[in-house]
């Protein structure tokens, strides 16, 4: 794509606006689980003081560019049906674990520790950076994401006139980088390793 597509389809700004989506859906996704499914009360699972986990804009933007071209690739029938989500399935599974486990070492060196430490109850994980089960999940996310979500936020995308998405990029960017400086102009950190020291004592999650 040369540049004067890019530009013309504003393929930056579509881009990062679908990233800050997808922090968001991650952060709301993380929330859910600590206060649904295991009960640990709310802690906000991102860096900053906003409702968002950047690394899973990070995550959706890499398998967009990893298996985009593959999900709109046609094949045969058989290929289509079941070769294909099998194919994404695993490809997901492996980009966003590596991902988490990259991240981990990076937010340990720059913070001294990394939000999902609670791994180290899940039964199958490595050094509580990775796990399992939360790779199984980031599979079945990505098959969520390639034909159900992505698909939704192009149309949603196609929407608004070209100005408005300018103008939408440049709030979210505002809000983002205001976000940024307040957070470090404060010292605020979630400290959620120490947030959830309650949790070794709770049982073995698979």
């Amino acid at each position: 794509m040369s540049f004067a597509e890019i530009k013309e389809k504003q393929t930056v700004q579509k881009l990062f606006l679908c990233f800050w989506m997808y922090a968001v859906l991650g952060w709301c996704y993380e929330v859910f689980l600590e206060v649904v499914v295991y009960r640990w009360g709310f802690h906000n699972r991102g860096e900053l003081f906003g409702p968002y986990c950047p690394i899973y804009g990070t995550g959706a933007l890499l398998f967009l560019l990893c298996f985009g071209w593959f999900k709109k690739k046609k094949y045969s029938l058989t290929v289509e049906i079941l070769v294909k989500p099998l194919l994404i399935f695993l490809g997901c599974m492996l980009v966003a674990t590596a991902v988490e486990l990259a991240a981990s070492y990076v937010l340990e060196f720059t913070k001294g520790s990394w939000p999902w430490q609670t791994y180290s109850r899940y039964k199958y994980n490595f050094q509580a950076r990775i796990a399992l089960s939360t790779s199984i999940r980031f599979g079945l996310g990505g098959l969520l994401f390639m034909y159900v979500v992505q698909p939704f936020f192009d149309w949603l995308l196609s929407k608004p006139s070209r100005r408005a998405i300018n103008i939408i990029a440049i709030v979210v960017l505002v809000i983002v980088v205001t976000d940024f400086i307040v957070t470090k102009a404060t010292g605020y950190t979630p400290k959620l390793a120490e947030a959830a020291a309650f949790i070794q004592n709770l049982p073995l999650t698979t």
